[in-house]
């Protein structure tokens, strides 16, 4: 039976999920820390918990990429559209380097006991506080006649680095959307660009985590669902479904102005903020 408490901490837990996924700042060890005080988990069932409870923001993203991922099913059964099958390419290698790196690295952090999950938030606070200045550069780079890198101007080079950087992401500590989003905008490629490709490559990372959480750590995902229900569950899947909606419209939105600048280095100072509280705190 659903008790208030539950309910509580489950909606807690929904926003916690629903913001920090696009954040700098690592959804997955947000919802560990979390759940880890209010759930009681080990660190390991919380990590796996946290990985878990993607579901929300895999339906989030879905919903608002329906029509990119139309255009993926249309390069699948065979158009020609280049626009379309370049895309699908995009998805289909950077999807597949993740797994390669992903995979490996998630199976070690799901048998450790605990770490030190703030050094890779601050890496990630550095990096985007060196983006924005990034931003800033190639804005004026632009006014004067300059180029900045659209879609269409990436290469299969390109696609790898996107790939590599979020399969290191399945780390704790390490923000998924915060890594990629970085390695694109140190890639040069505009702002609004970046956030939506990565945002868009994240539903199929995001998926085969889901997926590999059930198969490798199914004892540690029954755990999590003990702990909260599933009527819990369900609410917190429901609220962080919500609330990315919210977050992942506001993101591209403000990606394509010029306050973007600004955003983006915020969004470092509370990478650092988090990492530095992680490591005073011995998390």
């Amino acid at each position: 039976m659903l008790t208030i408490t539950t309910l509580i901490y489950s909606i807690i837990i929904g926003i916690v999920q629903g913001i920090s996924e696009w954040l700098p700042i690592s959804s997955k060890t947000q919802v560990l820390v979390v759940s880890q005080y209010l759930l009681g988990l080990t660190f390991s069932q919380a990590y796996t918990f946290g990985l878990f409870m993607e579901i929300g923001t895999i339906i989030a993203a879905i919903t608002y990429f329906r029509k990119e991922l139309v255009t993926l099913v249309r390069a699948l059964l065979g158009s020609k559209n280049h626009a379309d099958r370049k895309l699908l390419i995009y998805v289909v290698v950077a999807t597949v380097v993740t797994g390669i790196i992903g995979a490996p690295l998630y199976l070690i952090a799901d048998s450790l006991t605990g770490v030190t999950i703030g050094i890779p938030m601050l890496i990630i606070g550095i990096v985007l506080i060196a983006d924005a200045l990034i931003i800033r550069y190639s804005r004026k780079k632009k006014e004067q006649g300059g180029r900045i890198r659209k879609f269409n101007d990436l290469k299969m080079k390109d696609y790898l680095l996107i790939g590599i950087a979020q399969g290191i992401s399945a780390l704790p500590g390490v923000s998924r959307s915060g890594i990629t989003t970085s390695t694109m905008l140190l890639l040069n490629v505009e702002p609004d660009e970046a956030f939506r490709l990565s945002f868009l490559i994240g539903i199929f990372a995001a998926i085969a985590a889901f997926g590999l959480t059930i198969v490798a750590s199914h004892a540690n995902v029954a755990a999590g669902l003990a702990s909260i229900g599933i009527s819990g569950l369900v609410i917190a899947i429901a609220t962080a479904t919500i609330v990315s909606l919210f977050m992942i419209d506001f993101l591209i939105k403000i990606a394509g102005k010029s306050k973007i600048v600004y955003v983006t280095a915020a969004l470092g100072l509370i990478a650092l903020a988090s990492g530095s509280l992680y490591l005073i705190f011995g998390l």
